[in-house]
């Protein structure tokens, strides 16, 4: 079993509704909530780490860049990165020609509905980014609806609800 790291940015996957604005956001102390959708699949190996809490809309170039080095100096060749859906595919893109010749499997993944809220995507997807990240070959991949693609190939259909080719 190839260990996996898992590298929180944030997204939809990681909100929780706010009582008090009626809206979604970030935990207020900043935690993640992917230990626990590990812990409910009983799913104990793999290193959570937060690498940046953000709506992927506010997700820049720079942050971008900064994740590539964090999964460059990761230890592990197996890696899963959290990350919300708007933004999933500039991202890959963006990893894919960053970590050109790196011996890495990165695997993007998100939902479409919070973890926090009932019937999320959320850990059906991570689950499946997980055994990915251990069977796929290096580069740069997302799972997403039960599906594998390619950096290039990662789009949201709004239409749909889904990704798509």
């Amino acid at each position: 079993m190839k260990p996996v790291r898992i590298l929180v940015t944030g997204g939809t996957i990681d909100k929780v509704h706010d009582p008090y604005t009626e809206a979604l956001a970030f935990a207020a102390d900043g935690s993640t909530q992917i230990p626990e959708i590990l812990h409910y699949g009983r799913c104990h190996f793999p290193v959570t780490q937060v690498a940046m809490m953000l709506d992927s809309l506010n997700m820049t170039d720079d942050h971008r860049e900064m994740l590539a080095q964090t999964i460059r100096a990761a230890t592990e060749d197996a890696l899963v990165v959290t990350h919300g859906t708007s933004t999933m595919g500039d991202t890959a893109r963006y990893l894919d020609t960053a970590l050109k010749g790196q011996p890495k499997t990165v695997v993007l993944t998100g939902a479409m509905r919070p973890f926090s809220l009932f019937h999320s995507d959320g850990p059906f997807n991570l689950g499946g980014a997980i055994i990915a990240a251990q069977c796929l070959p290096a580069g740069v991949h997302g799972v997403m609806n039960g599906r594998v693609f390619v950096a290039g190939n990662l789009k949201k259909n709004t239409d749909l609800g889904r990704f798509d080719v």
